[in-house]
């Protein structure tokens, strides 16, 4: 079993950057790949970011390239998501994710976080 929990949401302003952390417990942390996803309201969840296991790989989005980065530190047992030039529509609870092998999939998922919140003013 591994236990995730996020924090570090909030509300900020457009253009501005919030960076959300992933902390990990339970099974050996860097044996999973580490993802991101997010859900805004009346919407499906949505792939974000993934990293994998030593964080030499890492995956995006195209709605989110270049503005998001993925880091992991496997000694502290944590995910990090860091979000620059935030939009409005990124607005969404954002969860973090362990998955044995990369899918992208939610439902290929193998552990979730409860999510935390941003939301992004105009």
């Amino acid at each position: 079993q591994v236990q995730l929990v996020e924090s570090g949401g909030g509300l900020v302003q457009a253009g501005g950057s919030l960076k959300l952390s992933c902390a990990a417990s339970g099974r050996p942390f860097n044996t999973y790949y580490m993802n991101w996803f997010r859900q805004a309201p009346g919407k499906e969840r949505e792939f974000v970011a993934a990293s994998s296991g030593s964080g030499a790989r890492t995956y995006y989005s195209d709605s989110v390239k270049g503005r998001f980065s993925i880091s992991r530190d496997n000694a502290k047992s944590t995910v990090y998501l860091q979000m620059n030039s935030l939009k409005p529509e990124d607005t969404a609870v954002y969860y973090c994710a362990a998955d044995s092998v990369l899918t992208y999939r939610p439902s290929g998922m193998d552990y979730w976080g409860k999510g935390t919140l941003v939301t992004v003013s105009s």
